[in-house]
């Protein structure tokens, strides 16, 4: 009797509780772009800036009252757009992007403070969407610990297979390496396959 009372009103505090959706993953997967795609798609405007340098988005990016309505269903949440995971920030990788070396110092720094603050950002969201480059091999020591983190944590996540609007893309990759969760392969970029992502959420964080 007590474990049924609990369930049933941590389900009911929990529903009340304001959605707040993280994006996370790697350095240019395309969490930005996706965030950008998802505000434009139901409040008209983008998000935040959209770079190839690695580490562009070094601060976390937040759109509140975001309002997803898909096949008669209704979706209310926050956006939290936060930096690119990585498991080494090296200051040599953006001198090949014409940063010099103060500049690229710089950057990295930044980065790592980036990356600790994504971390912190855990606590406080309540669901994720997990993006991943369908062009590379989603068995990273990140994913896998950004996948640890979440189960431990207990957050609902979504994994998002991007960039299928390339011809290297393989989200079936993605797919049978983690087979025991949602993924959905969608080109943020080009805005494809997101209706499916938007139900996929609905279901998952509903």
């Amino acid at each position: 009797m007590v474990n049924f009372f609990t369930k049933f009103f941590s389900k009911l505090f929990r529903r009340d509780q304001k959605l707040k959706i993280g994006l996370y993953g790697h350095p240019n997967s395309g969490k930005t772009t996706l965030a950008n795609t998802m505000s434009e798609d139901w409040l008209g405007k983008p998000l935040g800036l959209i770079s190839n340098i690695p580490h562009e988005t070094r601060t976390v990016y937040k759109q509140e009252k975001v309002s997803i309505k898909q096949d008669g269903y209704e979706l209310d949440f926050d956006i939290i757009d936060t930096p690119g995971i990585a498991t080494k920030v090296d200051y040599k990788n953006f001198l090949e992007f014409g940063l010099n070396e103060n500049e690229a110092k710089e950057r990295a720094k930044e980065a790592t403070k980036g990356i600790i603050e994504a971390i912190k950002w855990l606590d406080d969201v309540t669901g994720v969407l997990l993006v991943m480059d369908a062009t590379k091999d989603p068995l990273t020591q990140a994913n896998i610990t950004i996948i640890g983190n979440l189960e431990a944590r207990k957050i609902p996540f979504v994994i998002v297979a991007n960039k299928t609007d390339l011809p290297e893309s393989s989200p079936d990759r993605i797919i049978s390496v983690f087979p025991q969760h949602t993924v959905v392969p969608i080109s943020a970029l080009q805005g494809e396959n997101t209706g499916e992502l938007y139900m996929a959420m609905i279901r998952k964080f509903k």
